[in-house]
């Protein structure tokens, strides 16, 4: 059965490829290539020892997507990861986010609304809480007013999705995903962020590694436990399970809604600060850093009530922090030794 895994040389969509194809199905993979490399590939071969397919190609481009779909007519699901993902970013380039993570979607949706049936499993995130007023957050949290371009184009993206379904055969279902952090345990793939990394995990290690000379905390005067914003993290490989066992729920006909949404976390907050003392606990290494502003866009505090998708999805995160957080130093002294 083939699987499209739009953005499958990223983060997420390299280790969601890797699960697809244990499982055995046949992937191919749709990526620009403006955050990832094609080096990717090779990791994901030297785990799996198979080669998905691979289209170079940019979703915004309707004409390109089109021809993609009269190419492979026998997609029987799409896992869509591509979208840019900095809240800093499209805080500064508004536009930009707009253009690529709406736009690439809607092109998508059209083709699939042209079938008769079609599955499709997005790759949404906390942000569309906004500052939720309770902790953990549950499914059925108020959608807050979004704080950034980012997390604006996930409640549309999440929008234009139910709209869709509602007139036509797809089914879907949205994956509210908290923060993404660690490496496959074959140090094989991991996060590479192209430049300066958005992300506070890859700074993390690559301050750890000497790439960079020390890592900025914004701001420590939030109404935390030690001032830090609070997140929960998910080792990135629990998460990429997670998207196998959704898409294999749709594709049985398990879904109880035409629209479902889980949220995908540990369901516990841990603080920038104590990430820190974390990674300097399992790496043995002093990590410099120094006390910034406030960066525009941070919500103060976000952490997931996992109930609906561990017993309804059936899927829990297995990894520790320290485990998440070994296995991306590992992964990191991999690519600069």
């Amino acid at each position: 059965m083939k699987v499209l895994v739009t953005g499958g040389l990223g983060f997420i969509g390299s280790h969601t490829v890797v699960e697809l194809q244990k499982e055995g199905f046949e992937v191919v993979i749709i990526d620009n290539l403006s955050n990832s490399s094609e080096a990717v590939l090779k990791g994901i071969v030297a785990i799996t020892s198979k080669e998905p397919l691979f289209e170079k190609l940019d979703l915004r481009e309707k004409t390109a997507v089109q021809n993609f779909f009269k190419k492979h007519v026998d997609v029987a699901g799409v896992i869509h990861f591509a979208a840019s993902k900095a809240v800093n970013e499209s805080v500064e380039d508004p536009l930009l986010y707009y253009e690529n993570n709406i736009n690439a979607l809607v092109y998508i949706l059209q083709e699939l609304q042209q079938k008769s049936e079609a599955h499709f499993i997005f790759s949404s995130s906390c942000t569309v809480y906004g500052e939720a007023e309770k902790m953990p957050i549950t499914e059925n949290a108020p959608i807050q007013i979004a704080m950034s371009p980012y997390g604006n184009t996930k409640q549309i993206g999440e929008e234009v999705i139910q709209d869709v379904a509602k007139v036509s055969g797809i089914n879907a279902i949205l994956l509210r995903y908290f923060n993404p952090v660690g490496a496959h345990p074959s140090a094989e793939i991991g996060e590479l962020p192209i430049g300066v990394p958005q992300n506070l995990m890859p700074f993390i290690t690559q301050t750890g590694i000497g790439l960079r000379k020390e890592l900025a905390v914004y701001g420590d005067d939030y109404p935390t436990r030690d001032g830090t914003c609070i997140r929960d993290y998910i080792h990135v490989v629990d998460l990429a399970k997670a998207h196998v066992i959704a898409l294999q729920r749709l594709l049985n006909k398990e879904n109880l809604d035409k629209v479902e949404t889980f949220n995908l976390g540990t369901g516990t907050g841990s603080s920038v600060l104590e990430v820190i003392h974390t990674f300097e606990k399992v790496s043995g290494q002093k990590l410099p850093y120094k006390i910034v502003g406030r960066r525009a866009g941070d919500i103060i505090s976000a952490y997931a009530n996992t109930d609906k998708a561990n017993n309804v999805l059936g899927w829990k995160a297995q990894s520790t922090l320290e485990e998440s957080l070994a296995s991306a130093w590992k992964w990191e002294q991999k690519i600069r030794s």
